[in-house]
């Protein structure tokens, strides 16, 4: 008999089974042992990764430049929907009997003057031929020959290219105004669920001083906002009582153009004062002089009195600073600098003075 140990059938080798799967605990598995790690310090790699970085960058630096326009109306429509959130259904009706209280205002004395400017046309015309200063002053500047070349000079190409600007003009100007006025009120309208939609994206930890925080900043862009509309209707008023005591021709619409136009930020009070200022001189010389120097001088107390001090009421912000930070803000980023300058102020002492500070301190 043969002295080799019998074999149990566990022991024999299977040539049709499949080969068992690896422990996937061992470091394999059924596809093979993982490779080494890449080489972070391999300069090809270190490349590719930068060069495919500076592309998606530029790519979103394309994206923010050419959506920039939209971005800054959904900007300034997130502001006013902060600004004016405490109260949704009263500021929507104030806005709205605001409109309609300007349009009431404005479009019977524009229809009015729009026609007598018309049918006087003529005779003004007339009246400048005949004035010997208006003809001295042509004569020494040579006014005719300069309006001839000009006229001479333009194509009707260029004057309807010059139409077709100044439509797209108007009709951009509506159409932003709009697109502004629909985004407050859907922000306005979910607000909340955006609150705490950006809350959830903060650590558990410190999301009760974040709410809080946050919260402290929004209410100073409503103060902002109320210390806003306060300066405007108080230029308004001033407007009014300047219009009645002149007696220019409707002086609650002349109130109404300078109160929303005062909203403006950077430029909003200049309309307003050169659309006053045209009706004074329209009405007569005097009345135009008048103007011009009622809204040079009160522009003036406007910015470096009125201005810091409802603020500093408003949003707690000190007198140098609001001034300040209203001129780096026009300086920096024009009408929306203008618009955020005051609150982001207010924003950054709040975060110095409860995060910085204090962490200093422990040090």
């Amino acid at each position: 008999m043969s002295s080799e140990p019998a074999r149990s059938v566990a022991e024999e080798p299977l040539d049709d089974a499949e080969p068992a799967e690896e422990d996937p605990e061992a470091g394999t598995s059924r596809f093979g042992a993982p490779g080494r790690p890449l080489n972070r310090r391999s300069p090809f790699l270190f490349g590719f990764l930068f060069g495919l970085g500076v592309i998606v960058a530029y790519a979103l630096f394309l994206g923010v430049r050419n959506a920039a326009s939209i971005l800054v109306l959904i900007f300034i429509a997130l502001f006013l929907a902060i600004g004016l959130n405490p109260a949704v259904a009263i500021v929507s009706l104030s806005v709205v009997a605001l409109l309609a209280g300007g349009l009431v205002a404005l479009i019977p004395p524009l229809v009015t003057q729009t026609t007598e400017l018309i049918n006087n046309a003529p005779e003004t015309i007339e009246n400048l031929r005949r004035s010997e200063t208006i003809n001295e002053l042509v004569q020494r500047y040579d006014i005719v020959n300069k309006v001839q070349s000009a006229v001479n000079a333009g194509t009707i190409g260029g004057a309807l290219g010059g139409v077709v600007g100044g439509a797209k003009l108007i009709f951009g100007t509506i159409f932003n105004v709009l697109t502004v006025l629909v985004l407050t009120i859907y922000f306005m309208a979910s607000f909340e669920r955006l609150k705490e939609a950006g809350f959830s994206l903060v650590p558990s930890s410190r999301r009760d001083r974040v709410r809080l925080l946050t919260d402290e900043i929004l209410t100073k862009v409503g103060g902002y906002m109320v210390g806003a509309i306060a300066i405007a209707v108080l230029a308004g008023l001033s407007t009014f009582v300047m219009a009645v005591l002149l007696d220019l021709p409707y002086p609650f619409a002349l109130a109404v153009v300078v109160a929303v136009c005062d909203l403006i930020p950077q430029i909003g009070a200049t309309i307003g004062a050169v659309i006053v200022s045209l009706v004074g001189l329209a009405s007569s010389v005097a009345d135009g002089v008048v103007c011009i120097a009622f809204f040079l001088i009160y522009q003036q107390i406007e910015n470096y009195l009125i201005y810091p001090r409802v603020m500093r009421r408003s949003v707690q912000v000190s007198d140098v600073a609001a001034v300040v930070a209203a001129l780096l803000g026009v300086a920096l980023f024009g009408v929306v600098g203008a618009l955020v300058a005051i609150p982001l102020v207010a924003a950054v002492q709040l975060i110095m003075r409860e995060v910085l500070v204090p962490s200093m301190d422990q040090r």
